[in-house]
Order: structure tokens, then C-alpha cells, then sequence
């Protein structure tokens, strides 16, 4: 017998000893410790990227695609759900309509928008050092012919976006302004939106990805969320994911910060202008700068309403146009689209033609003659007044969350603890210091340096300078935070510090930034000058709502005038981007989550579906990327 058989002879005796000496416990009743159930940590496995799915929901485009795709698929955020019942009442989620445009100010408001418009657009020269002369509506108005060319042999049939009105189904788009569209209409309850968009999300992966849903047990799933969002909807999307639609594992990241993953940039002041909001965030090294987000509810879809608004005020040609008809939306989406510019050295009237298509009907070609109208629609974007809302929260900062009873230790519980043990730690050293001979005058130099530093605070809050971000519920600008904090700590009860909080961030919300002064605050919201100077070098542009001629030239110029004096001399090269690499710009965030999933740091991020099972939100904290 050689002698690796003798050792594993003596091995199975081993084994059969220990098992006799289980029973033999086992029958005089010995009690051996439980030990807790434990989920195995994820293997460290080489994950495939053909078998990742990337989401990026927008508001009216959704874009799918497996990582190892070039394009991902996109298509509209829309489902049309057939009545259950006859003589049902028809609902429809409006897509250029929105609340506050009705107001008695709006068309007082539009009207000024426009002055200013008019002003920058006299203030600016053109190239050749000749300022451009406006061209009034009554010029265009005279000397435009209202005439239809031709009716055109060609018809569109009812398709589904193009649902018949008088056919029995209710529209809804999920998702608006970048948060799902709850709302107290038909349709408007959450599980009524989760269950639209796993509808939607499910029949593209089916028919345009080609996947089984029995087969997505065997791919993850990478889910790109806004900077500012609600966490509750994160939770219930990823809940959704996971559990109803079956994805083995996911990932959730922040659009900004995919985005300079997809541009190949390290840092940037990342500026996301969709169809219904513009988000802005300074992203370093993969992490975006909390203070510095801000979202701006407006976007591509009020720049198409505005347009709309300025060819009614010239004569538009096409009588019947209704901002209420889903195909009339597409057609003025298209317009704006293919006449609207940025470009300054385009003048004059000019001559355009256009096609109006209907269901079931002959087209129609129609000549339009426009002048400034196809410059004013888009700097509505830095004067959104333009738009004509009145009453709405226009800017939202980022907020605290407001907590999950799934998440026992989430920040309110660390912030608690802390401050506890900043208290005892303060009342020691008041203890100590009593204790000392003398020990009440170095109290009240300490107090009175507290006041010192307090009175700072409040000059600085006046004069609207200062660095660093505040760190209490809210995020404004620095001098804001500060002032807020300090006043708050030491001199207001909280119940006066709250609610002065809550009256300063209400004033600041119902302002409506341009876009140019929003960039401005969010690199100025950034710690120190090195950041900002990073920042001021590398401002990317991504989304579909900017997609105009001659727009990166004109943000620039404005950004260039209106940036503090200090910063010029600093900032060696100031670049806005639009189009990284020569790419689409509204792809920018999906490739980045595309390359996301080919990174081997995100091996630690996927959050598996036992895991969230067991755990729940909690794995969202452990796992994201991001501060939760």
C-alpha cells in the first residue's frame, strides 16, 4: 500500500469517527449553536457584456440596448392602454401643455421674455462687426403669403403613437420632468406608472432586444437615474427590475456621471437639457459634487411650445395646429428641430416649406416665410420668461432624504448620532474649561469668538460670496448654506430655523434661472478655485434639448461675459462641449453606461437579486456608487 492511500484510509476513519461522536451527542440532547444564515459573497466571475442591459428613461425618449451594442434603441416613453370598459372616459397625458401657462401674467410674461430677447439678440454682433437687426412679427406679418402648395398623394395610417382620438385608449407617458408621472388622474397612482413602464420596458426587451423574459434571469441590468431624484421611485423601479421582471443583478448610476464616462472626460461641469428639464452638476474623478446639482424644469419641449407661440403671433399658415393634438406636437417638434438656430450671422426672411401629415388623409405642403422666430424660440433658454410659466417651481436643489423605515441607519441616523456626540464632547470641554482657575473667561472669549465667526457668516450671506457647500437639508449656494447653518446652530430655535430655511429655498425655487446663470452657480456651489477651474475648462453639454446650430458658440460668448472677472485671468482655456468624440449628444449618458459595465471597479457595485431580497434598500447605500 503506497502512502497516499494510507492517508486517505486514515481520513475516512476520521470522518466516520467525528459522525459517531455527532450521534452519540445527538442522542443525550446536546445543543450545538445555530449559526445565523449568511448570503455568500458574489463570486468574483467574469461578467459578459452581452449579457448586461443598459436603461436610460428619459421623459419622451427611452434608450435600451445591450453594452456591447454601438446604438441602443430608442424610442418614445408612451403606452396607450385600451379602455376595459365601453363608454369609458378617455385621459391623455399632455405633451407640450403644462400647468401655469394660463395664468392672467403668462402673456405679460411672454411678452417681456421677449424684450429681452430681442435686446441680447441687438447687443450681440455678428461676425463681420455689423449688429443684426431685429425683424419685427408686423414685417413678417405683411410680407408673408399664406398659401398651400400642394396636396400630396400619400397617406399615414394609425399607428402607436399615432392612436386614433376616437378609438377607446388612455395615454400616459411614465415619466415627466425626469420623475415618474404620479399624478391624481386616470392612470396616475405609482403602481399604475411602475406597471406602464414594465409593460413598455418588457415589450422592447422582447421584440426589439430579442431576449426571452425567461432568459433575463441570466443578465444584469445597469439603471441610469437623474442627479436629483426621488429615492422612494428609485426603490420601487429597482424593485420592479429584480423582482418582477427577474434581472440576476443591477447596477443603479447617475446620468452626469455617466456622461463623462461616455465623453472620456475625468471632470466636467455636465449640463443635461431634455425635453422637459435641464439638470446641471459638477462631476471630479467619477463623483458628482452634491452642492452643485441643480435641476431646471424646462427644456426642448417649451422652446417647441414658444416657437409655436411666435409663428401664431406672425401668421402661421397651418390654421387647425392644436398644441392638444399628439400630431400636431410631432409636426412643431419637427419644425423647431429643422428651422430653429443659435447662429447670430443668420438673417433676414426666408422662405420654408413643410408637409402636414394625417392619418387616414392626403398630405398637405405648405410654404411658410420666418424671420427671428427661429432664433427667439431657443435663447428662450436663457430668458425663461419666454416660456410664459406662472406660479410653478421652476429650480429644485438637492434634498435630504426624507428617510425609509427599510433603512434604519440611513443619514438622519448618522446625523443624530453625531450630533449627540458633539454635545457630549462639548459639555466635557465646558466641564474642563469650569474646572480650570479662570476657566469662565476662557468661556466667554470662546463664546464671543462664536459670535465673531457668526457676524462673518452674515456678511458673507449678504454679499453673496464665500466658499464651501452647506451640509443641512437643503443645498444652496455657498454663502446661503453657511448663513443658514450658523445662524441656525447658535442664535434661532429650530422650529425658526426651519422655516427660514423653507422661505429662502421657496424664493429661490419660484426664480427661474437661465441657463447660462445656472452653470454659473453650479461651478461657483464647488469647494475650492482649483475644482471650479476644472470646471470652467471642461463645460459638456449633453441631452437633445441644445441640439441647435451655432449653439456651443453661443453659450460660450455668454458664459465668457457673465463668468466672475477673477476666473479669466485663472482659467487657461475655456471649452464647451457638445459633441464629444463627433457623438450624438443624447447617447452621451447611455455609452457611458455602456462603458460602466466593462469596468472592473463595478464588480463591487451589482446589486444581486437575493441580496435585495433580503436587505432591500439597504444595498442601495452599501452598493451605489453615489451617496445614497
Amino acid at each position: 500500500m503506497t502512502q497516499a492511500e494510507k492517508e486517505q484510509d486514515s481520513g475516512k476513519e476520521k470522518e466516520k469517527e467525528r459522525d459517531k461522536e455527532k450521534e452519540k451527542e445527538q442522542q443525550r440532547g446536546v445543543k450545538r449553536p445555530i449559526a445565523p444564515p449568511v448570503i455568500p459573497d458574489p463570486l468574483q466571475e467574469q461578467i459578459q457584456s452581452n449579457f448586461i442591459v443598459v436603461i436610460h428613461p428619459g421623459s419622451r425618449t427611452l434608450r435600451i440596448g445591450r453594452a456591447t451594442d454601438n446604438l441602443p434603441v430608442g424610442l418614445p416613453h408612451v403606452i396607450a392602454r385600451r379602455h376595459k370598459q365601453t363608454g369609458q372616459p378617455r385621459y391623455e397625458d399632455a405633451w407640450l401643455l403644462r400647468d401655469g401657462l394660463n395664468k392672467a401674467e403668462s402673456n405679460e410674461q411672454r411678452q417681456n421674455g421677449l424684450k429681452m430677447v430681442d435686446q441680447a439678440i441687438w447687443s450681440k454682433k455678428m461676425s463681420n462687426g455689423v449688429r443684426r437687426t431685429p425683424v419685427s412679427a408686423e414685417q413678417v406679418r405683411i410680407m408673408r403669403e399664406r398659401k398651400l402648395l400642394h396636396i400630396l398623394l400619400f397617406k399615414l395610417y394609425w399607428g402607436a403613437l399615432h392612436v386614433n382620438p376616437s378609438d377607446c385608449y388612455n395615454i400616459h407617458w411614465p415619466i415627466v420632468r425626469g420623475q415618474l408621472n404620479v399624478h391624481a388622474g386616470a392612470g396616475g397612482s405609482l403602481t399604475a406608472v411602475l406597471a406602464d413602464l414594465e409593460t413598455i420596458w418588457t415589450h422592447v426587451i422582447q421584440k426589439q432586444l430579442e431576449i426571452p423574459l425567461k432568459d433575463l434571469k441570466y443578465y444584469r441590468c445597469i439603471l441610469l437615474v437623474p442627479d436629483i431624484c426621488n429615492r422612494q421611485h428609485v426603490k420601487e423601479v429597482v424593485n420592479m427590475l429584480l423582482l418582477n421582471m427577474g434581472f440576476s443583478a443591477i447596477i443603479v448610476h447617475q446620468e452626469s456621471v455617466c456622461a463623462t464616462f461616455g465623453s472620456g472626460l475625468s471632470s466636467a461641469c455636465v449640463v443635461d437639457v431634455g425635453d422637459q428639464k435641464s439638470s446641471l452638476c459638477c462631476v471630479e474623478d467619477g463623483v458628482s459634487h452634491r452642492n452643485s446639482r441643480l435641476c431646471l424644469a424646462y427644456g426642448g419641449s417649451d422652446v417647441t411650445r414658444t416657437f409655436f407661440w411666435l409663428l401664431q403671433r406672425a401668421g402661421f399658415p397651418y390654421r387647425d395646429c392644436q398644441l392638444s393634438s399628439r400630431l400636431n406636437c410631432q409636426l412643431l417638434q419637427h419644425l423647431k428641430e429643422t428651422f430653429c438656430h443659435l447662429n447670430q450671422d443668420i438673417s433676414g426672411l426666408k422662405d420654408h416649406e413643410f408637409q402636414i401629415r394625417l392619418p387616414e388623409a392626403p398630405a398637405l405642403l405648405y410654404q411658410v416665410r420666418l424671420g427671428d422666430e427661429k432664433l427667439q424660440a431657443p435663447m428662450g433658454l436663457f430668458y425663461p420668461t419666454t416660456f410664459g410659466i406662472v406660479g410653478q417651481k421652476m429650480t429644485s436643489l438637492q434634498y435630504r432624504s426624507q428617510g425609509d423605515s427599510e433603512d434604519p441607519h440611513d443619514e438622519h441616523y448618522l446625523m443624530a448620532t453625531q450630533s449627540k456626540q458633539d454635545q457630549s464632547s462639548k459639555s466635557a470641554a465646558d466641564r474642563k474649561g469650569m474646572s480650570r482657575p479662570g476657566g469662565g473667561l476662557d468661556g466667554e472669549m470662546s463664546s464671543q469668538g462664536g459670535a465673531g465667526e457668526l457676524s462673518d457668516l452674515n456678511r458673507s450671506c449678504g454679499s453673496g460670496s464665500g466658499g464651501g457647500g452647506m451640509k443641512g437639508e437643503t443645498e444652496f449656494g455657498p454663502a446661503q448654506g453657511e448663513c443658514l447653518m450658523g445662524v441656525g446652530e447658535v442664535e434661532e430655535p429650530l422650529s425658526a430655523h426651519l422655516s427660514r430655511k423653507t422661505a429662502i429655498m421657496s424664493q429661490f425655487e419660484s426664480k427661474a434661472l437661465g441657463l447660462d446663470k445656472a452653470i454659473l452657480h453650479s461651478i461657483d456651489c464647488c469647494a475650492s478655485d482649483e475644482t471650479k477651474r476644472k470646471m470652467y475648462s471642461s463645460i459638456l453639454v449633453v441631452g437633445g434639448g441644445l441640439m441647435f446650430q451655432g449653439a456651443q458658440e453661443f453659450l460660450l460668448h455668454r458664459i465668457i461675459n457673465k463668468m466672475p472677472p477673477s476666473f479669466r485671468r485663472l482659467v487657461d482655456n475655456l471649452e464647451v462641449i457638445t459633441r464629444p468624440k463627433d457623438m450624438d449628444p443624447r447617447l452621451i449618458s447611455w455609452k457611458g453606461g455602456a462603458v460602466l459595465a466593462c469596468l472592473d471597479t463595478t464588480q463591487e457595485m451589482w446589486i444581486h437579486q437575493r441580496e435585495w431580497q433580503r436587505f432591500g434598500v439597504r444595498m442601495l447605500r452599501e452598493r451605489a456608487a453615489f451617496v445614497w
